[in-house]
């Protein structure tokens, strides 16, 4: 059995965002579909995935909402369901910034498709900046990528301040070029920078996804593996299922390398949260795999093995 998934965001106003959140939900649960959707007033945000032509009807809801018939998602595959429930939420913003008044509905950079984008970030007067996390740039990004080191999207406005007076006491006005996983984020990104008064800006459209499944392995810029907010955790080129598996314990991606390490204990921890983890945190984790393996022999999935975040 295979299951399809579908990556998706849409800035556009809603008036009643309340009213789409339940919308939504009420569509996906009749397609059979499951993953997270966030729901604000800014737009939505979200990963599903649903069995063969049910994702179909799942998308065809989506794109019969306000203004979101110019939807656009990245589509990938999964052997098994990457999702155990569906969870449909109502949020302050699909993409959680804090920076009030940032609205890509408003300013945003230039898009930029990806078959374009090689050329753009070859380029020596661009600045290429990666806008995801820290452990995301950890295992691939694109060639020359800025690393912001942030831990959450919450620190890219006040890292790119300090990075853009390092520009101007440099006497540097370069274009400025940004990408992130599905897109949400680099777009996001492109309207605080743009109000900041940064005019040269650009974002990579459909983001990393959907760069990785148009351009051809040969003539990529990309290197490693794209980290994915669902239980595949990671995929490459042609959007193939990688290599990388998810520490229940801290919710990062961790290597074949990792997993070698004697810090990594399935479920409970990996190198990077081991000496993080407190004893009542750690007895927890460990409750929770023995549950899982039980839940394993028994030949059923257990709830409890979340993914990450949404993000994007």
């Amino acid at each position: 059995m295979s299951f399809r998934v579908s990556a998706f965001y849409k800035f556009t106003p809603f008036e009643d965002p309340a009213g789409i959140r339940h919308r939504v939900e009420s569509a996906l649960r009749a397609a059979g579909a499951k993953g997270t959707v966030l729901v604000a007033s800014e737009g939505l945000n979200g990963t599903i995935a649903a069995e063969g032509t049910a994702l179909d009807e799942a998308m065809a809801a989506l794109t019969a909402l306000p203004d979101c018939a110019d939807l656009e998602w990245k589509e990938s595959h999964a052997d098994t369901m990457p999702f155990w429930r569906l969870k449909v939420r109502l949020k302050r913003e699909i993409v959680t910034m804090g920076i009030p008044d940032t609205d890509p509905n408003q300013l945003v950079g230039t898009y930029v498709a990806p078959e374009e984008w090689n050329a753009l970030i070859s380029d020596p007067d661009t600045v290429l900046i990666d806008t995801r996390n820290d452990y995301e740039y950890a295992i691939g990004t694109f060639e020359g990528a800025i690393d912001p080191e942030t831990e959450s999207f919450r620190e890219f406005p006040d890292w790119f301040r300090d990075f853009r007076d390092r520009l101007e006491e440099q006497g540097r006005k370069p274009k400025i070029a940004m990408f992130c996983t599905g897109g949400i984020r680099c777009e996001k990104a492109t309207s605080f920078v743009k109000s900041e008064g940064v005019n040269d800006v650009y974002h990579l459209k459909g983001g990393i996804l959907k760069y990785l499944e148009n351009v051809p392995e040969p003539e990529s810029k990309w290197r490693g593996e794209c980290f994915v907010f669902d239980q595949r955790v990671s995929v490459g080129h042609g959007l193939e299922i990688g290599e990388y598996e998810l520490c229940h314990g801290c919710k990062r991606p961790v290597s074949e390398a990792d997993r070698a390490d004697p810090r990594y204990e399935e479920g409970v921890s990996c190198p990077a949260c081991h000496d993080t983890l407190t004893e009542e945190q750690r007895a927890r984790f460990a409750e929770r795999q023995k549950q899982v393996e039980l839940a394993r022999q028994r030949g059923v999935a257990h709830i409890g093995r979340t993914p990450a975040k949404t993000g994007k």
